[in-house]
């Protein structure tokens, strides 16, 4: 029998398992027919950034609290579950300040040197691998080169990638991959550039669409490519380039289908690329998202960052139902994985080199040890815990049956969405931010409705 486990803001419900569906002759608000057959996207995963911010504030907490916050994400038997994860090539405005990792004018890298990740990031990436019991799927991006291979001459504000360092930038990306590779920790894939629309107050560079088609084509990814051979490029060959995915892109949803098609377009860069980044920034035109999927099936698309800004937002609900209603309205629109921003952040949403604080699914008070688990996190949890990797979204339909609010009203605020796990499982995530509480009625394709939930008001439920 299907068993609920809800998440309600008008109760302590967390991730509660409150029994199974039941039957009911009572009319529904809305009645919601999955239908396994209809398969779509298979799931990459769940997870979040491991900034030097977030692995710093980690580090200063008591070892049962960093411990704490650390099985709540990655620990299979009782955490979320976790198992992807962000990394930052070089600083990023969550850092404790700007660093790179070779010196000025090095362009034959010979500097190259990632021991500052070895004194908080890399043993949090460690001990996250050993709690989830498998490697974390990495992905890394960077937010500005040296400031000397840049337009501006400095990492913040902007500036672009001078022509000149093209090759070494693009070598420097293989190094911090063999760095890591040295270290034990396997990155699966890359973006070209966090942000390259944005002129950052922090670490920062702009590419415009054919700057970055033409990065990806003649300098990025035939050094990776050279990498794999073990031919074409400076960085040398090693382990960890086998399998690696090169990601564009990786900025807002409103403009993720005109900036990939110039990329895309172009046979000879679109070859190098395996997928598209986006953050949620901007909008919610999850739309965009199946835009670009139909114009261009092969690609794989990742949500690679998003968070609530203007820093701490500890105890409101709001947060975790805009959590709620981008993993659904992106994973209907053919994303396969989602990747929060900061896994943890301090009392004052941070540090972060510039002030730009914000909420993360935990805040940490480090000066009395504590932490406090936001309504995001658990949000998040009602997908990463019952939707591992290699399940498939299944197609979940809503139609309103309430005679005296009509269809539009039973259905507005509600969101949901369904999976098909690797065990065989149906898992169905349901989600209500509205002032009103539902009654909601499953079904099975062409089957009768047969069990009903109840949701109250600001609630979220998985049902399995």
């Amino acid at each position: 029998m299907l068993q609920i486990y809800r998440t309600s803001s008008k109760t302590s419900e967390r991730i509660a398992h409150i029994g199974p569906v039941s039957d009911s002759t009572e009319t529904p608000h809305c009645e919601i027919t999955i239908d396994p057959a209809a398969r779509y996207q298979s799931i990459l995963g769940f997870g979040g950034a491991v900034t030097e911010a977030a692995a710093y504030t980690l580090n200063r907490l008591p070892e049962a609290a960093r411990r704490r916050v650390l099985q709540a994400y990655y620990a299979p038997d009782r955490g979320n579950r976790y198992t992807m994860g962000r990394l930052h090539i070089n600083s990023c405005d969550f850092s404790l300040e700007n660093y790179t990792y070779v010196d000025e004018y090095d362009t034959q890298l010979r500097s190259f040197d990632i021991s500052r990740e070895e004194r908080w990031v890399i043993p949090t990436v460690q001990a996250a691998g050993s709690l989830a019991g498998r490697p974390l799927f990495l992905l890394a991006s960077p937010w500005s080169p040296p400031a000397w291979m840049k337009s501006n001459g400095r990492m913040n504000g902007g500036g672009s990638l001078l022509p000149e360092f093209r090759q070494t930038w693009a070598d420097y990306y293989l190094r911090y991959v063999q760095a890591m590779a040295a270290r034990g920790i396997r990155i699966d894939a890359m973006t070209v550039q966090n942000e390259p629309a944005a002129e950052q107050l922090w670490d920062s560079c702009l590419y415009s669409a054919a700057q970055e088609r033409d990065f990806v084509r003649d300098y990025l990814g035939p050094a990776l490519r050279g990498a794999v051979t073990g031919a074409g490029t400076r960085a040398g060959t090693g382990a960890g380039f086998s399998g690696l995915k090169l990601l564009i892109w990786d900025h807002n949803r409103d403009l993720v289908f005109e900036r990939a098609r110039t990329v895309l377009s172009d046979q000879a860069a679109a070859r190098y690329v395996w997928g598209v980044g986006h953050h949620w920034y901007e909008s919610e035109e999850f739309e965009n998202l199946s835009r670009l999927h139909h114009a261009f099936p092969a690609q794989h698309l990742v949500f690679t960052e998003g968070c609530q800004e203007g820093g701490p937002q500890v105890g409101e609900w709001f947060t975790g139902e805009r959590y709620g209603r981008n993993i659904i309205g992106d994973m209907r629109n053919w994303v396969e994985g989602w990747i929060d921003w900061n896994i943890v952040l301090d009392e004052n949403g941070g540090p972060n080199h510039v002030g730009n604080y914000c909420d993360a699914p935990v805040i940490a008070d480090t000066a009395a040890g504590e932490v406090y688990f936001n309504s995001s996190y658990w949000y998040i949890g009602h997908f990463s815990r019952f939707v591992p990797p290699g399940s498939v979204r299944v197609a979940s339909n809503e139609a309103g049956t309430d005679s005296v609010s009509g269809a539009e009203a039973a259905t507005a605020g509600l969101h949901h969405i369904a999976f098909l796990t690797p065990a065989g499982e149906v898992v169905i995530v349901i989600m209500n931010e509205s002032e009103q509480d539902r009654r909601i009625a499953l079904s099975f394709s062409t089957k009768a409705a047969a069990a009903s939930c109840e949701l109250p008001a600001h609630s979220i439920v998985t049902i399995m």
